[in-house]
């Protein structure tokens, strides 16, 4: 007896010393805590720093990413406004030895590139990451209309890529619609087509969510109707969405490239034959070059459209799919935010595109640039 009691005694005595140093830890938290300006844009960069040693490396890095952020999306506002602004006057010019038909339908990608960085870039995710200096927007009840036109030009965006590569599989695939279909007056039918479905399309979010900002990607940036989050009603519409835009523009895409490649390679073929038999040596193939340029054009628009929507799309898709249980994969916010970057991204690197494959469109840009300066020398003088 005498033992068991100088047993718990002595357990009672660590029981103790535990309850002391757990005291202490809450205690150092509480200050660590304390030391956060909530407040502040980079309330992240203070978290980081007090609880990096305690943190997972998923938690460390989605805190990363945030802190990223910060920097990442004024600097992509910078840039991508600007670029877009260039690219729609350069390709309006007509001098870049494009057709009419191919000029309009990658002007019309950069202004609706140019309307996601205005509309969701500096108007969604900008106030997001420096909440406290937007707070008044609270008090603008605008963000079911401020959805609405979101995913209205994204979806434009979208679209337009496939109605481009769509109109590429035909001028090189299909000759006999050539000459019907790949004309500017089929490219503004068809782009004012795609605009006003876009638009019908997404009116629903409208009745999805309430005017009041939420200032949070939690999953959406304002606050939904009572109801809305946990039905399964909107929750397949939601998903419905995100099946057509991009999950379907990402099937069509790839069938059509797959189509064009398949094409161009049995052409390439058929014409080296020919012309090898008439001349007796291979050259030059004019005819093959321009194909070659435009396949280049086609398929790095492409890929770069299908790389930097993948993450989003398959986080949004399989997030509303948890909502209606038929997905039991729980991803974390990291990937969310990941996607977010990458799409938005998207929307500053077509420009980037043109100036690597298209020499004239290289001309053009050093001409705009440096047309500013050759007016202040002349003026000078």
């Amino acid at each position: 007896m005498g033992q068991n009691f100088r047993t718990i005694v002595w357990n009672v005595t660590e029981m103790g010393r535990n309850l002391r140093t757990i005291d202490w830890n809450v205690t150092a938290m509480g200050r660590n805590l304390r030391t956060i300006d909530w407040d502040s844009s980079f309330w992240v960069f203070q978290y980081l720093f007090a609880y990096y040693g305690s943190m997972s490396f998923v938690g460390r890095t989605y805190f990363m990413l945030r802190s990223i952020q910060l920097i990442y999306y004024p600097l992509l506002a910078t840039v991508g406004v600007p670029v877009n602004l260039l690219k729609i006057v350069i390709l309006s010019r007509g001098k870049c030895g494009l057709s009419k038909c191919v000029t309009r339908y990658l002007v019309s990608m950069a202004a609706t590139d140019l309307l996601v960085i205005i509309i969701d870039l500096i108007l969604r995710q900008i106030p997001i990451i420096y909440r406290s200096q937007f707070t008044f927007l609270y008090h603008i009840p605008v963000c079911n209309i401020h959805a609405v036109l979101l995913y209205a030009v994204t979806d434009c965006s979208v679209w337009f890529t496939v109605t481009f590569t769509f109109d590429r599989f035909v001028a090189i695939c299909c000759q006999e619609l050539k000459t019907n279909y790949c004309t500017k007056k089929t490219a503004d039918v068809v782009l004012g087509t795609a605009s006003v479905l876009s638009c019908l399309k997404n009116i629903f979010w409208y009745f999805m969510f309430e005017g009041q900002y939420l200032l949070s990607n939690t999953p959406w940036f304002c606050f939904d109707v009572t109801g809305v989050s946990t039905s399964p009603v909107w929750a397949v519409i939601e998903l419905l969405h995100y099946i057509l835009t991009p999950c379907v523009p990402f099937i069509l895409i790839l069938f059509l490239n797959v189509l064009t490649v398949r094409h161009i390679l049995v052409a390439s073929r058929a014409r080296r034959r020919l012309r090898g038999h008439s001349s007796g040596e291979s050259p030059r193939d004019p005819e093959m070059e321009s194909r070659r340029k435009s396949m280049i054009l086609l398929f790095v628009i492409s890929g770069n459209f299908i790389v930097l929507w993948v993450v989003f799309m398959f986080y949004s898709i399989n997030r509303r799919l948890l909502y209606l249980d038929s997905s039991s994969v729980i991803l974390h916010p990291l990937v969310q935010e990941l996607g977010f970057m990458l799409q938005l991204l998207s929307c500053c690197t077509n420009t980037c595109i043109y100036a690597v494959t298209q020499a004239k469109f290289r001309e053009q840009l050093k001409n705009v640039v440096k047309y500013p300066f050759t007016i202040i020398v002349q003026f000078i003088k």
